[in-house]
């Protein structure tokens, strides 16, 4: 795929989904943190209920931290693994309140410092809380880079440098949102609808049909 096809690849996507943004419900950019840390192996959906609750009654390190990890399995128990993502969560809460003064870092290696952050939510986070032009490729992602010939890797990492090095400079912000978005719902795992695909034409996916 060549440059004027990546171009004009990302213009169709950003024309189709005008607002690209995270479908995690939050207000802060803590609360963006403990929703991400919580969407691991989740759907946003499971995510979003959990968090309704839980934000209604702590939405803040000091406040989540005093709930204890019991207290808030109690708020997360329907989403999986969340025995490990309440200690996570506790831990980064204490972290948070001791080192960064209660606020969310900007720095990636503060953030991938955190329990439960590893590379991909550290991106979310910078991406979503702070606008930089990173790229957290989850499975959506790392599909369409494939499917598509935008960005082809073997493993994760790959592909992030692949889109990062391939993306349009003015797309770059909004990448991320719009792959995401594509992938979860046209350019799906199962049964794609390549037969609404705005990219269609310009997919290299062999299996591709109308």
């Amino acid at each position: 795929m060549n440059a004027a096809q990546r171009n004009e690849l990302f213009a169709r996507l950003q024309k189709s989904i005008p607002e690209p943004v995270t479908e995690l419900k939050y207000r802060t950019r803590f609360q963006l943190l403990v929703s991400v840390i919580l969407s691991a192996q989740a759907t946003d959906l499971s995510v979003n209920r959990a968090t309704r609750k839980l934000f209604r009654t702590a939405a803040t390190p000091e406040a989540i931290q005093n709930l204890g990890v019991s207290g808030l399995k109690q708020y997360i128990r329907t989403i999986g693994l969340y025995n490990t993502k309440a200690v996570n969560i506790i831990k980064t809460c204490s972290i948070l309140l001791n080192d960064h003064a209660g606020r969310v870092p900007r720095e990636r290696s503060a953030l991938e410092a955190l329990p439960g952050v590893g590379r991909k939510t550290a991106n979310v986070v910078l991406n979503t809380a702070f606008g930089e032009p990173t790229i957290a490729v989850d499975t959506h992602i790392f599909r369409v880079a494939n499917r598509t010939g935008l960005a082809k890797g073997r493993t994760v990492l790959q592909v992030e440098r692949g889109l990062l090095t391939r993306t349009p400079e003015p797309y770059l912000k909004a990448a991320h949102h719009l792959l995401i978005l594509h992938g979860r719902y046209t350019c799906r795992a199962r049964n794609p609808l390549c037969g609404r695909c705005v990219i269609f034409d310009l997919c290299q996916f062999s299996a591709k049909r109308l």
